[in-house]
């Protein structure tokens, strides 16, 4: 009860709007990731790229990691086809943010509305779960944020924030097209106010064909979410989302594999209460998300089908509670508190009997303070987390940042902070190489950040440089697992946009990440820009990616370097109906992400959407 009293019960304060944005507030550029509370990113130490609603539909992309790929600088993430990414072997959709996450994604945490997602047994995001009409918009924070977030952010966060309608009536969104390689995809979403209740549900269905042999892919998906605003302070939420996929692995076109094929089910639960009084805001919440894997590994030229389907069910989920007040003018502190459970069965499923490969659950507890002061023009702001894990131990966590905001519209940033992952079941109890004596991986980051308003708002630049060294990272020696690897990377990254009118646009984003030792899916170099337009009824935009120095394969000095031109285009006819169109790799660029699986060529798409 008193821990309960420390997080829900207000204590009076002074509100300053400096450090933070009531529910009331009109300022351009609001995140909550890594503060937890609604803030003027200006006020942030943080790196943090934020995506609109907007900017999700004008993509007309089923994918949210496609998008958040284009819009962010550092980040990469790996296809293998038009539609879908897999699981397993073969599999892309693997993340990386300044090089940390690559294969697998287990340093790159994904969350919805702050709840972590991940397979419980192998640790990694599901890349097909994050589809777009979920978004209301999309927070990426680079660089590590386990003071808030704990293990496998120890490279930044990808948080998707959900939808809610927000004005009464029925709003209704439907959006169906068809393209290359037999492609469909399809979504329907209904939102509804009516006083304080507000609902939202989508249904969604997506396939292709691929562009290889043996290369489908179908899923299928659905959303409610359920909200009441108790009073003018206080609102609660409760949802539930569920999605299927079946997608096969044609394997490299060096070595072909037969009946590989995956059945995925992903479901994502919540019960979230909520409070915000301007000087201190906070919430208690509930989640559970879990998975459901069946598995053929399939077999090779010359080889015998397998005898057996691999199995696996696995959940994560716990238990969160944060209060933030304010002190003083100018100050913010924040305290939280998280339990989780990660945990599951995997199984080798033959006719007649089951060979068990893990069935276990950790546990992992943690604290977590951060206090944010202003003083003048400057930001100071330091956090930490202690985190004990059932098997890895006890992790401290320290982070300190600073914001200095200069004259004509800019910013100077600093932040220093450690990151962590433990290490999974997989590592821990699982195939030949597990080792039940691991610890956690750590990393150091240090960064400094300069950025920059400009125009009377028409123009917004960034840059900042940075500084990754991390050690105790888990790599395979002699067949058994090991906390001997290290990591070492330095990088720059920009950002710019300019609103040259009411209708035109451009955006550009670079990254570079120098690498001391070699890492797969991590480029060199990465540039998107684009041009848009807008006037109401015709809308469009031209953009081309560069990836430079791309490693594929480390053994074989594996490279690629491509240029993909990606064009979109729309026109509104009235009011509820608009078409639309779009073309990618229009280059017809030949090129490969995953080793061994080439990309197809000029892929294009053509659709309708409904507004009502």
């Amino acid at each position: 009860m008193l821990l309960l009293a420390v997080f829900l019960i207000p204590v009076k304060g002074e509100e300053s709007p400096d450090t933070a944005v009531s529910k009331n507030a009109a300022i351009d550029e609001v995140v909550v990731t890594g503060v937890r509370n609604a803030t003027d990113v200006r006020y942030l130490p943080f790196s943090v790229t934020s995506i609109s609603r907007q900017e999700i539909d004008d993509r007309q992309s089923t994918s949210l990691l496609d998008i958040v790929s284009e819009q962010t600088p550092g980040l990469f993430v790996t296809g293998r086809s038009t539609l879908g990414y897999g699981v397993s072997t073969g599999a892309a959709g693997q993340l990386s943010i300044r090089g940390i996450g690559s294969q697998p994604t287990t340093g790159v945490m994904v969350l919805v509305d702050g709840h972590p997602q991940l397979m419980g047994i192998m640790g990694h995001p599901i890349s097909d779960a994050y589809q777009s009409f979920i978004a209301e918009r999309v927070e990426v924070l680079r660089g590590p944020a386990s003071v808030l977030y704990g293990s496998n952010a120890m490279g930044g966060v990808i948080n998707i924030v959900t939808r809610r309608q927000t004005e009464d009536g029925m709003t209704n969104d439907l959006r169906l097209s068809g393209g290359s390689y037999g492609t469909f995809t399809s979504d329907y979403t209904g939102r509804y106010r009516d006083g304080r209740f507000n609902g939202m549900g989508s249904l969604s269905y997506n396939r292709t064909d691929g562009h290889r042999k043996n290369l489908p892919f179908e899923q299928m998906s659905g959303y409610v979410k359920l909200g009441y605003d108790l009073n003018e302070e206080w609102r609660a939420y409760t949802d539930i989302s569920l999605t299927h996929f079946n997608a096969s692995n044609p394997g490299s076109i060096y070595s072909p594999l037969t009946d590989n094929d995956q059945h995925i089910t992903r479901g994502i639960a919540s019960a979230v209460v909520q409070n915000d009084y301007g000087w201190t805001s906070g919430g208690l919440s509930v989640f559970l998300n879990w998975g459901n894997h069946k598995i053929d590994d399939g077999y090779g030229e010359g080889e015998t089908p397998k005898d057996y389907y691999f199995r696996s069910r696995d959940h994560v989920g716990g238990f969160n509670a944060y209060q933030s007040f304010q002190l003083m003018k100018g100050n913010r502190l924040t305290a939280g508190f998280d339990l989780q459970s990660i945990g599951g069965r995997a199984w080798n499923e033959y006719a007649d009997k089951d060979v068990q490969l893990v069935d276990t659950a950790m546990t992992e507890i943690a604290g977590y303070l951060d206090i944010r002061q202003d003083i003048g023009p400057l930001t100071l702001d330091a956090g930490m987390r202690i985190d004990h894990h059932s098997v890895a131990g006890t992790e401290f966590v320290p982070q300190f940042g600073a914001v200095m905001r200069l004259a004509q519209s800019s910013e100077l940033k600093l932040m220093i902070g450690k990151g962590f992952r433990n290490p999974t079941l997989m590592n821990l109890f699982m195939f030949r190489p597990k080792n039940p004596d691991l610890k956690a991986e750590r990393i150091w980051n240090y960064e400094l950040a300069y950025s920059q308003t400009a125009i009377d708002g028409k123009l917004h630049y960034g840059a900042n440089v940075y500084l990754l060294k991390g050690d105790n990272m888990i790599q395979t020696v002699a067949g058994h697992n090991e906390n001997t690897g290290k990591i070492e990377n330095w990088g720059v990254e920009l950002e710019g946009d300019y609103r040259m009118s009411r209708n035109w646009h451009i955006d550009i984003n670079y990254s570079f990440i120098h690498k001391k030792y070699d890492l797969v899916a991590v480029p060199k170099h990465k540039t998107y820009g684009e041009v848009g337009y807008d006037d109401g009824k015709w809308s469009g935009t031209i953009g081309a990616m560069w990836i430079n120095h791309l490693t594929t394969q480390v053994l074989d000095h594996k490279r690629e370097s491509y240029v993909l031109v990606n064009a979109r285009c729309s026109y509104r006819l009235n009011r509820i109906v608009k078409l639309f169109a779009k073309g990618e790799n229009l280059l017809a660029e030949r090129y490969e992400i995953n080793y061994g699986y080439p990309m197809p060529k000029a892929t294009f798409m053509g659709g309708v959407h409904l507004s009502f």
